[in-house]
């Protein structure tokens, strides 16, 4: 009996090592989410500002340059977080099932850190852990009242509070807690704020990148094309987009206007800098936790970069400048247009420079050629296909059929450089601005304008408007859109939200029907507080 009792105890532990091996070779897994990031402001996209954390990841896994959200925060992590296509009716996340519910059931820790921007909370929607805000935005030193501890109100800013900081600590603190007895796997949905408004950094930071600007928002959209060129992230024969009819030339500002703009910029630059310090940490953490083979991260922008600069007036009256707690601006058309170099237009728009983001994936464990580009057309609401699919048993009948169920499409197999095709179109839709994309051709509206048609593969940055030589394309192509939209939409026509009439919102259109931007100019009374360098004057 006691021989017995031995052999049975020795098979169970053998049946409990193999099922603990199994859930061990389950992947880690983080998605990076920053908020109204241009498509080329970090390094391996072009950009000038340092993100050394970022460039590593890209050469150690895969660049996905035809990476596309939804242009705007709700449309694009509702996307995101469900694997389905956004809907005017359902304002976010209503009913599962969503990526942290599969994960939780697959026998994933979940958490959440950063900004949710949906319907109800966290905690309520799959995530075991959440510190953020509920909220679009907060300011980065004082909060908001809409931030929580998991589900109680969380009010404790001290004094040397900065939320970029404190969401990579927290995020840090979560990946170290794996749970000793299960070796549980996690999922981290690391959502920082960074570079959305208020424009806020330390002052440190600031001054690093000040003066670094005053050559102009298009002369650093040029450098950016041309490190573009070199990286292969653009072809040199692709056509550019001309300069927009609603942006001045820098050289017609004056001394007071390209200091402010610079500052404005500066402060950008330095928001960018430090949330890629912070994945740099949380990297390093993973290594020496010996859990960085096994995690797979992907890092993305839930938008374009924001043109709209509404507050300035009422800012500077109060003697506030950008950076400054308590003050509340934004990038303005400028340095969008720099921002989300190659393409055109920004955040709210569908065309490139409103939907497309630099997007990167890392996964030592099975990205096979590392530092590769990638560029077929991948959407937001193919994440969650991927990631369910890379945390699957092949075999699970029941989790293949909600994978089949998604309106995305996992792409998985592009991370062993395998074959992969989309069939379907990609749809977007934000107010009085949609589009419908297909691998050959973009069907793309601003503003209401009336829709214009542009060849991916001869003219990926949209210059070129063919709406009135290939009709037929066109007519096909709104046919499909206006099925999509009433399936989504229980039926009803498509009926455009007029930006216009939006007190945070005006016209984009850079071919002379979107608002003129006109720079704020520094005021004499407040230019000592963050000084240009004689070096860089």
């Amino acid at each position: 009996m006691k021989i017995k009792t031995t052999i049975l105890t020795v098979f169970l532990q053998i049946i409990t090592l193999s099922i603990q091996s199994q859930v061990e070779k389950k992947p880690n897994v983080i998605i990076i989410v920053a908020d109204d990031l241009g498509y080329s402001d970090i390094g391996c996209y072009g950009g000038e500002v340092e993100t050394p954390a970022l460039d590593n990841l890209a050469n150690e896994g895969i660049r996905f340059s035809n990476m596309q959200n939804a242009s705007m925060c709700v449309v694009s992590r509702t996307s995101l977080i469900t694997g389905n296509w956004w809907t005017k009716a359902g304002k976010g996340i209503t009913k599962g099932p969503n990526i942290a519910q599969e994960l939780k059931k697959k026998g994933y820790r979940t958490g959440l850190v950063g900004k949710w921007h949906l319907n109800g909370e966290p905690n309520n929607k799959g995530f075991d852990y959440f510190f953020g805000f509920l909220g679009g935005y907060a300011s980065y030193y004082k909060g908001f009242k809409s931030y929580r501890l998991n589900s109680e109100k969380f009010t404790d800013f001290g004094e040397n509070y900065y939320s970029t900081k404190a969401f990579t600590e927290r995020a840090i603190d979560f990946v170290s807690k794996t749970d000793a007895s299960s070796k549980k796997p996690f999922f981290l949905y690391l959502s920082y704020q960074a570079p959305h408004n208020p424009l806020q950094a330390p002052m440190e930071a600031i001054m690093k990148y000040r003066g670094k600007y005053l050559k102009g928002w298009e002369a650093i959209r040029n450098e950016r094309i041309k490190r573009q060129i070199k990286m292969g992230i653009i072809d040199k024969s692709t056509p550019i987009p001309d300069y927009p009819k609603n942006l001045p030339n820098w050289e017609s500002l004056s001394d007071a206007q390209k200091d402010l703009e610079d500052l404005r910029m500066s402060v950008y630059a330095a928001m960018v800098d430090q949330m890629d310090a912070g994945i740099g940490k949380l990297i390093k953490v993973l290594k020496e936790t010996k859990q960085a083979d096994n995690t797979l991260i992907v890092f993305l922008s839930d938008n374009g970069s924001d043109s709209f600069s509404v507050m300035d007036k009422s800012l500077l009256k109060r003697g506030l400048l950008p950076g400054d707690v308590g003050s509340n601006f934004q990038p303005g058309t400028g340095w969008a247009y720099a921002s989300v170099t190659p393409h055109r237009l920004y955040k709210i728009s569908q065309h490139g420079g409103g939907v497309k983001t630099g997007a990167i994936v890392w996964w030592p464990n099975k990205i096979k050629e590392k530092g590769i580009i990638k560029s077929e057309h991948i959407h937001f609401v193919d994440i969650m296909p991927t990631i369910l699919e890379a945390t699957s048993n092949k075999k699970n009948k029941q989790s293949n059929s909600l994978i089949n169920s998604l309106s995305g499409k996992s792409f998985l197999n592009l991370f062993e450089s395998k074959n992969w095709k989309r069939k379907s179109p990609l749809f977007f839709q934000f107010q009085d601005n949609r589009a419908i994309r297909t691998a050959k051709w973009s069907l793309v509206e601003v503003d209401d304008n009336g829709w214009e048609l542009y060849s991916n593969q001869n003219d990926p940055l949209e210059t070129n408007d063919l709406s009135k030589i290939k009709k037929n394309v066109l007519k096909k192509l709104d046919k499909k859109w206006n099925q999509w939209w009433k399936k989504y939409n229980a039926g009803a026509d498509y009926k455009p939200i007029s930006t216009a009439d939006s007190p945070h919102y005006k016209p984009q259109g850079d071919k002379g029907s979107g608002v003129t931007y006109k720079p704020s100019a520094m005021p004499k009374n407040l230019s000592h507080k963050y000084p240009i360098p004689q070096s860089k004057k």
